[in-house]
């Protein structure tokens, strides 16, 4: 039975598999994650890199979750386990099936590898519990079968159970947040930071601070034309969630179709580079998204492109090429420490960028014009006087390739050998693997896709 065949009240669970990444490698190593010093970070880098994941022992003890590295205390021991991403998805997947031996899938909307919201409303009297009840036998499922802990938020709507979730179930014995509209205006109005409240990060903290705006009891009393001025069309969710009302269901979510499709392809290079070598690294993602694209069978008319610069110029320090060298004092931005852990705070500005978007001429997935067109975009918006620590590239209002077009002065035929030479391509890495076939740029010192190739959403697979 789905939620939407009954007319009742919407009670919605939004379950977090805590410490998620840690604990199945604890579990894993057959270890308590209660009792267990454990981090998930990759060995292989420097102690710069964050830490995906530190188990509850090690929150006990005041590590907060995405912390990097050496911000770790020293006179703290633990075990630093590589992250496994794959190992993850299993574990996630087999959690997910644990789900549907309760509830339907059109009751579930899996919102990240570690959390999901459920519908709960038609299943609180087939089971005879009530929500915070029947949110406990999930956990306790998922407990039994693999060992993870779960904390859970029940509320009203989603939004509600999502705010649970992240803040009332950290503060209850039993990890089960609960909230209403009238508890939310009594227990979250004035929670600060702001940034702890689903879906506002430190920008939209820091233009609401503008307005002497710190909390959501602020942002209910603060005229909404001001929001709207300031938010645009985004201050309708603001004034909903101040007040605590969401109207978005999972069905609705489950129903949703976008109007136009794009595909993103970023990644933090693993130190500071130069121009010339962060061009290389462009390349190289131009040429695995383009196949993408390929395989997709689909074409863009649109491009973008984001550099996120590092502090300092290039010459400034030879050091600087490694990315040991500091940002000056001006460039240290201040960060906000909360519910979610240490996050940067600060305006949009924080950090200085390059890049920008064009719209192209023709509809097509050749990576010759593709490349063609990025490379400009490189020229005109990136300073080479820069190092270069983060590349993004997007491809924007995707279409079936029977959408291509072509310009007078179009070679049919070269088009179509470079098509099926990006066919043959994917043949052979989907026969022999990723690395099988690569172009000779990506055997070179600074390239990452050899790299890149093993690793799941960015790390270790």
């Amino acid at each position: 039975m789905s939620s939407e065949d009954s007319g009742a009240e919407r009670v919605y669970a939004c379950i977090d598999l805590k410490t998620f990444y840690a604990s199945v490698e604890c579990i894993d190593r057959e270890l308590d994650p209660f009792t267990t010093n454990l981090v998930v970070a990759d060995p292989d880098r420097s102690n710069t890199t964050i830490c995906l994941a530190v188990s509850p022992a090690m929150k006990a003890l005041g590590v907060r979750n995405r912390c990097r590295v050496f911000e770790i205390p020293r006179d703290i021991p633990y075990i630093m386990a590589k992250p496994r991403m794959r190992r993850y998805m299993e574990v996630s997947a087999q959690i997910y099936g644990i789900y549907l031996g309760f509830v339907s899938p059109q009751d579930i909307h899996p919102y990240s590898i570690d959390e999901c919201f459920i519908d709960v409303t038609p299943y609180l009297k087939r089971y005879g519990l009530s929500a915070k009840a029947f949110a406990q036998r999930l956990m306790d499922a998922v407990r039994t079968r693999t060992g993870i802990c779960a904390t859970a938020g029940v509320g009203t709507n989603l939004f509600l159970a999502k705010v649970a979730l992240d803040i009332t179930a950290k503060h209850v014995k039993d990890n089960i947040g609960y909230l209403d509209e009238e508890r939310f205006r009594r227990e979250i109005w004035q929670h600060r930071p702001i940034t702890d409240i689903w879906g506002i990060g430190p920008g939209i903290a820091a233009r609401l601070a503008t307005y002497g705006v710190y909390d959501l009891m602020g942002v209910a009393a603060l005229d909404e034309q001001v929001l709207y001025n300031e938010f645009g069309v985004n201050a309708e969710y603001l004034i909903d969630h101040a007040f605590g009302r969401e109207p978005t269901t999972i069905a609705d979510i489950q129903a949703y179709r976008p109007a136009e499709t794009s595909y993103v392809n970023g990644q933090v290079l693993p130190q500071n580079y130069r121009n010339s070598e962060a061009h290389l690294v462009l390349k190289e993602m131009v040429d695995t998204s383009v196949l993408e694209l390929v395989d997709r069978a689909q074409v863009c008319d649109h491009i973008s492109l984001y550099v996120g610069y590092a502090g300092g110029a290039v010459g400034a320090d030879d050091a600087m090429a490694d990315g040991k060298a500091a940002l000056r004092t001006d460039e240290l931005p201040s960060y906000i420490v909360g519910e979610h852990g240490t996050r940067r705070a600060g305006s949009r500005g924080s950090w200085a960028h390059g890049g920008g978007s064009r719209k192209l001429p023709v509809r097509t997935n050749s990576f010759r014009k593709l490349m063609g067109a990025f490379d400009a975009l490189w020229k005109e918006t990136v300073d080479p006087a820069r190092f270069i620590r983060r590349i993004s590239i997007g491809f924007g209002n995707l279409l079936p390739e029977d959408f291509a077009t072509y310009d007078l002065f179009c070679d049919l035929d070269a088009e179509a050998r470079e098509h099926n030479l990006a066919r043959a391509v994917l043949a052979v890495k989907d026969k022999y693997g990723k690395n099988a076939l690569l172009k000779g740029m990506s055997l070179t010192e600074k390239a990452t896709a050899r790299e890149r190739n093993e690793q799941v959403g960015g790390h270790h697979a």
